[in-house]
């Protein structure tokens, strides 16, 4: 997620001062933040208690004694180095590749468990919302904090394209429009506390269709009039729950004016984007975009190159000018989950976008000659020769490449952890 490299070492070889980074939940660790600097011997011992063998750490943001860890043990004996024995350019990439992918396989998997992690709060948010409103707006603050904390903890940000599978199915939509308005808050330049109550907007901006009967949940242009009217009050719904949870004014708003849009067509005020907040400008926003890629009908599901394309030239009246043309730069041409064609013919699954290098993001290659469980991530970024040369529809791939690169009927996002390199010296 950060610009800036970090290491992975040996929890054993932890000191005070070094900026070490948890990947874990934030509620199975005991710290206010996943990413801080080693203040006590104490601290270290609670690191050592969480059962890890390996954390990662930033030798740049460590203090200058701590920036370099000590030694790992030596080898029993005075046996000659293991690099006299593998000294061969071969092995070398051999084992950088392997270690390269277990980065990359421990990176995702990270990604994947904190978006599950996010999707089952939500999910008893929404069981306990009428029950104890007090429950579900701490269970709310617990999840935005750590989200607004990772934000900010760290220099850029990446969106990160996860599996079909990860998550709870009924909580993607909301998670998703929580991560992406949060980046998205951020390139903005809001503070902490508007971060928080945009989080929380963005997480429960879909609460009140809590009170819609199951078959009215999902927007759906064929609604007779009464059932169309019966779907919108889904917002007054929202915000009635919100006030009952004690929301802060920000995020009520944000709830209440999540599908206005910027010329007054929206509802249920028909407002313009003078008189929204800006954090339901990004709201409204985002959810218009996750909804074009996943809808309730999964067959009228679009890529998100052309949700992207479509909102910039063909729905622009709808959104706040300044919000859409930073929410296109932060996403890139190419958001994750696009299908394309590399300009050296190979088709490729865009999976991270780094917001703050859009034009340049990483991407899974098909390549016939290496397993698909052992695909290398490629960031175009340190590929000058390569580029995108156009976006693809997933049907218009070859079925080779189709099964290799396996395009996401659903689309889940979450941020992308800063690419992890292993300390010298770690075993």
């Amino acid at each position: 997620m950060a610009d800036s490299q970090t290491l992975l070492i040996e929890v054993s070889r932890l000191r005070v001062g070094m900026h070490i980074h948890l990947d874990l939940g934030w509620m199975d660790h005991p710290f206010s933040l996943s990413s801080f600097k080693i203040s006590s011997l104490e601290q270290i011992d609670t690191i050592r208690s969480l059962g890890l063998d390996r954390i990662r750490y930033s030798p740049d943001k460590s203090e200058p004694e701590a920036s370099t860890p000590p030694p790992a043990p030596s080898c029993a004996g005075h046996a000659k180095p293991i690099e006299a024995a593998t000294d061969t350019a071969e092995l070398a990439a051999k084992n950088q590749r392997r270690q390269l992918l277990a980065s990359q396989r421990a990176s995702l998997q990270i990604c994947e468990r904190q978006f599950a992690q996010a999707t089952q709060t939500y999910k008893q948010v929404m069981e306990t919302v009428y029950a104890q409103p007090g429950v579900s707006r701490e269970q709310s603050e617990t999840l935005i904090k750590g989200f607004v904390g990772e934000i900010l903890g760290e220099q850029d940000a990446c969106i990160r394209l996860l599996s079909e599978k990860a998550g709870e199915k009924t909580s993607l939509h909301s998670v998703n429009v929580t991560v992406i308005s949060l980046l998205l808050g951020k390139a903005s330049g809001l503070g902490e506390q508007d971060l928080f109550d945009l989080g929380m907007g963005a997480l429960l901006h879909d609460i009140g269709k809590i009170d819609l009967p199951d078959r009215l949940r999902w927007q759906d242009e064929h609604f007779v009039a009464a059932e169309r009217q019966i779907y919108q009050e889904h917002v007054a719904h929202g915000v009635d729950l919100a006030r009952k949870m004690h929301l802060s004014r920000g995020a009520i708003l944000a709830i209440g004016q999540h599908h206005e849009y910027a010329d007054g067509s929206g509802y249920p005020r028909h407002i313009n984007a003078e008189q929204m907040s800006l954090s339901a400008r990004i709201v409204s926003l985002v959810n218009y975009y996750d909804n074009m890629c996943n809808p309730g009908n999964p067959a009228l599901a679009v890529t998100p190159h052309e949700a992207l394309a479509f909102m910039f030239a063909q729905k622009k009246p709808l959104f706040h000018n300044a919000t859409l043309s930073l929410f296109v730069r932060m996403m890139g041409v190419y958001p994750p989950g696009s299908v394309v064609q590399l300009t050296d013919e190979r088709f490729a699954l865009v999976v991270s976008v780094n917001s703050a290098r859009p034009l340049k993001p990483s991407v899974l290659v098909h390549d016939p000659h290496v397993p698909r469980e052992e695909a290398l991530v490629i960031d175009l970024e340190n590929e000058p020769e390569v580029g995108i040369r156009r976006s693809l529809k997933p049907l218009q791939l070859p079925k080779a490449a189709f099964d290799y690169l396996s395009p996401r009927k659903r689309m889940c996002y979450f941020f992308e952890r800063a690419r992890e390199t292993i300390a010298e010296g770690a075993s």
